[in-house]
């Protein structure tokens, strides 16, 4: 976007607009450009505001959606930019997700003076993953937070857990929290499970695979699946499976050597299309230390492959309805994590079911972000399916 912004034509219908640091490939990303879907299908017109437009899922955003690149190259350079969008697009609503573009989001309603509605997201358990942060980021997180969350008009956590943590963790008296789970499931999920994968190990006759998705990072504690993985290869045939690009790579690489497991375990790194994957899968396993709503626990619950979970804070065991629908074990317990995989290649797990999951599809959280700003569906006219 140049620094002159066009003012758009008269439109038949309201604008939303999501705003990001940039398109990741993380989960919370996946969901915003979800949640821009569901807009767009409930009759909005719809911008994604970028700070800078990059990202490896930048390519997969429909053209029934505005992508607005600010061209900022950090962003908290994007403040200014941001508040000129919001003076002169003027959008009904704006969410924001992730660190610093909440802050900003609030921020750039403040300086642009505008009546657009700022709801933040916040997509982690914010207690357990501001331990994990180092440097001046770990002070300015909390500050902006506490400061700043209370002045946006509404804040959403992705689920009860992380709802339940902020809340007490910005002051009980200051604002309230909203809980609105991730719309994950769509139509897109089941078409990309269904693309053949070339992989020798996923095809038939092979050892059933365990599966891992993830960043390979603290937060997804790989070294205890591989440690459990370790003493299920034991005991029968199996192979494991993690998906994912991160710091701890090399780590993890000589753990996994370390246990002699090179011959049955891989790092295949980021993949466009896990899902794929995941569908050919025996077991999908979650090795998490916290969690916010963990979006991968729903997609392979949604292709019905058996799923461990740990017990973290938060997420998995709302997905899971308290373990009625997938195994819990306590965190960093390669021991219980390795019990739970042997039970699921037996055989041994339960079926999900498919009613539970709706709450998970999009339609139903647009509706619940639609409530929240107060605005009447009915009032819209439903696009075409994008």
């Amino acid at each position: 976007m140049s620094d002159i912004i066009e003012p758009s034509p008269v439109e038949p219908s309201p604008r939303v607009a999501l705003f990001l640091s940039y398109l990741g490939g993380g989960g919370a990303e996946r969901v915003m450009l979800n949640l821009a879907t569901g807009f767009v299908q409930s009759g909005f017109q719809v911008d994604l505001v970028l700070a800078k437009a990059w990202g490896p899922h930048l390519w997969k955003v429909p053209s029934t959606i505005r992508v607005v690149d600010l061209g900022a190259s950090r962003p908290l350079l994007s403040l200014p930019k941001l508040a000129r969008y919001l003076k002169q697009e003027q959008p009904y609503a704006l969410l924001s997700a992730m660190h610093y573009a909440n802050e900003i989001a609030v921020l750039a309603k403040r300086l642009a003076g505008v009546s657009t509605q700022i709801i933040v997201t916040e997509h982690n358990t914010l207690s357990s993953s501001i331990k994990q942060i180092k440097g001046l980021k770990r002070r300015l997180i909390p500050l902006g937070v506490k400061r700043l969350y209370p002045l946006a008009d509404s804040i959403v956590t992705v689920s009860k857990g992380a709802r339940d943590d902020l809340q007490q963790w910005m002051n009980p008296g200051r604002a309230k929290v909203e809980a609105i789970y991730n719309p994950v499931i769509n139509p897109d999920l089941y078409q990309k499970a269904a693309i053949a994968v070339d992989h020798p190990w996923f095809q038939d006759g092979e050892p059933p695979v365990i599966l891992g998705v993830g960043k390979l990072e603290r937060q997804k504690d790989f070294p205890t699946l591989i440690q459990a993985f370790a003493q299920v290869r034991s005991q029968q045939p199996c192979r494991l499976v993690i998906l994912g690009w991160g710091p701890d790579q090399a780590e993890l690489e000589s753990l996994i050597a370390r246990l002699g497991l090179a011959e049955d375990a891989a790092l295949l790194g980021y993949v466009d299309n896990p899902y794929a994957y995941m569908a050919r899968s025996r077991a999908f396993v979650l090795s998490s230390a916290w969690e916010g709503l963990p979006t991968v626990l729903i997609e392979a619950m949604a292709l019905e492959i058996p799923v461990v979970s740990t017990h973290c804070k938060s997420g998995p065991e709302e997905i899971l309805n308290q373990g009625e629908y997938g195994y819990l074990v306590p965190v960093g317990d390669s021991d219980a994590m390795a019990k739970s995989i042997t039970s699921v290649l037996q055989g041994e797990y339960p079926v999900v079911d498919k009613d539970w999951l709706k709450q998970f599809e999009i339609q139903g959280s647009v509706e619940q972000y639609l409530k929240l700003m107060g605005w009447s569906q009915k009032t819209l006219v439903p696009s075409p399916t994008v």
